[in-house]
Order: structure tokens, then sequence, then C-alpha cells
């Protein structure tokens, strides 16, 4: 491996071993081989690893596994600990972040006119490949983002997915400059977001069911915060749903004024009730998806937060909890991001 350097032959890692409610244990804890990177890839050795909702759907079976016994993990920050063959842009030691986007073709119509995010041939880290509940990790060079040399990991680590997917999310809503944003869900994604619409100059409503996420809402700088059900005091120009719950779906829409756009940022999204299409379409709303996001999304998120450093909320877990980490999240015990700290 060229830029090689010492790394152990085996390592700890985290493993999707039986799909199902968290309940039942689905993540177990083993001995894997440090994987080798192949050419154009590193090897990142892992300092933290955020923990996604995503994970929690791969865990239980939300998200169809791709392939047995992956270790999930999207949000990581760590160093190139060695390159294979053919890297030319990242060296040994550097501080990078791995993000969901793995790989892309770059041949199809979507990719050509930039919109990799609906590549059908995409792959996506801790899903089609080994994520970060792990030590060590492979990743294509093109796709890790070259992070601060000097910043907290544990604090950096949502940024790659939370943040990065709230910020695709907040273009998605078509947000006017000054406009009235609609939160629905307020976790790790959503606090993020919440706070670089309101550096933006927008007012911004929080609804959600939790109590102590109203309060961090409100101590971040949103104008309210309601239950998740409750009508915003105003109509809204825009909205975006990060709970996984599609019977707010419907509501999130009847707060839009005219011409408003809903956007639903989750990857899984429980069933949608019937829609009214005068209470809930009419008048030029509009219902968008948010499908992953490109690399331009990464690089001007990450720049963002860099000129206007949001509050990231964290809650650390130790690298053997991984498994309580992901059932604090499901039963919302969590306030901002949980991260493993390696």
């Amino acid at each position: 491996m060229a830029g090689h350097v010492t790394v152990p032959e085996e390592m700890d890692a985290w493993v999707v071993a039986r799909p199902g409610p968290i309940a039942s244990g689905p993540l177990e804890r083993v001995r894997l081989p440090v994987p080798r990177p192949g050419p154009g890839e590193v090897l990142v050795e892992v300092e933290a690893c955020a923990v996604c909702r995503t994970d929690l759907h791969l865990a239980e079976g939300d998200l169809p596994p791709r392939r047995p016994r992956t270790v999930p993990g999207h949000e990581v920050v760590g160093r190139v600990a060695a390159r294979g063959p053919d890297t030319v842009r990242l060296a040994a030691g550097e501080r990078v972040g791995v993000a969901w986007l793995r790989s892309t073709c770059g041949r199809c119509r979507h990719c050509l006119r930039g919109a990799e995010n609906l590549c059908p041939y995409s792959a996506y880290t801790g899903w089609d490949a080994d994520g970060g509940y792990a030590r060590y990790l492979t990743v294509p060079e093109d796709y890790a983002y070259r992070l601060p040399g000097d910043g907290a990991a544990e604090k950096l680590a949502p940024l790659l997915c939370a943040g990065i997917i709230g910020y695709r999310a907040l273009l998605r809503s078509e947000l006017p400059r000054g406009g009235r944003l609609g939160v629905y869900g307020f976790g790790a994604s959503a606090h993020l977001t919440a706070q670089i619409a309101i550096a933006q100059g927008a007012t911004v409503h929080v609804l959600t069911r939790s109590a102590k996420a109203r309060e961090l809402a409100l101590e971040l700088g949103a104008a309210s915060a309601g239950g998740a059900a409750d009508a915003p005091p105003e109509p809204l120009d825009a909205a975006i749903l990060f709970a996984p719950a599609g019977e707010l779906v419907p509501v999130a829409l009847e707060a839009l004024d005219r011409g408003g756009t809903l956007a639903v940022a989750g990857i899984h999204l429980s069933d949608v009730p019937v829609l009214d299409y005068r209470r809930h379409l009419f008048q030029e709303r509009t219902l968008r998806s948010v499908t992953a996001n490109t690399r331009a999304d990464g690089r001007a998120f990450l720049e963002i937060a860099a000129a206007c450093p949001p509050k990231v909320t964290t809650v650390p877990y130790p690298f053997g909890a991984a498994d309580r980490a992901l059932a604090d999240l499901a039963a919302d015990r969590v306030e901002g991001a949980a991260v493993l700290r390696m």
C-alpha cells in the first residue's frame, strides 16, 4: 500500500447481525480484519462516528440490508492511516470526514447533469460497504471531505450527515429569503438545519413531540416550539419533515401558506395518510422528497459551517455502547446527536 503506516491486523467492530426491533439486539460486537484500501481508496482510522436514524432503520430492517453483517455508520471523522494504489489527493495523517454517499458512476444522465445523488449505481457507507462503527474503514478518496485538523471530532461528526442532508433538505424546501420555516421533528439534523436557516434570516417554528427538544429549539433561536401535530403560529413559506412519521405529511402541508413547499428529509417514512387535494395541495403547495446529497452539497455546507459554526449538541457514547446509543435514539432519549467516541 502506498503511503503505508503500521496498522493492526484486526479491529473491533459492530455489525447488523439480525435485523429486527432494537430490543431484540440486532447489533453484535465482533472482531474483523482491518480492511485494505483498493485503488483510489484510503484507509481511515476512526476518531468518532455519529449515530444516525438511518443506522437505526438498517438495524431494525426498515432499510433492507444490501449485504450480510454490515458495519453501519456514515458520519465518520478520522485520519488517513494508509493509501491504496493510485491515490493522489489525500496524504497519510490528514483529517477527513466520511459521509453517506460513497461512490457514483460518474457517467449516467443524472451524474452528468450534477444530480449524482440520483445515480442508480450509487453506493453508500454503512449500507453497501462497511462503515464507521469500527476502528477503521476504507473510502474512495474522491468521496472523503477534508476537515480541520484541530476541531473536536465529536462535534464534527454530526456535520457529515445530519448537517449535510439537512442542508440539502433546506435547499429542496425553497425557503424564500427572510421566510417562515416549519421544522417537524428536532433531532440531530433538524437542530443543525434550524440554526443555518436562522443565520440566513429565516423565522423558524419547531414542531416536535419531545419537550426537551422544544426547549433546545428555543435556546437555539426558534421563534416558537410546539407539539408535532400543533399548528404553527403563522402560515409557513416552507417546511421540512425530519421525523419519519408519514402521518405528519398532511399536518405540515396544511400549515403551508399558498405556494409553500414541504421537503421530506428521511430515507424512510411510515405510510402517508390519504391527502385531501383542496386542504393539503391546492394553491400550488408542493410536496418533495430528499434523496441523499451530492458532494457539492457537502462541500457547500461544510464551508457554511466553517464560516458560521452551528452549536452542535451531542451525547457521547463509548465505542462499546453502540447498541445502547441506537436504543436511546429509538426511544427519543437523545438530545441533539449521539456520537460514538473511539
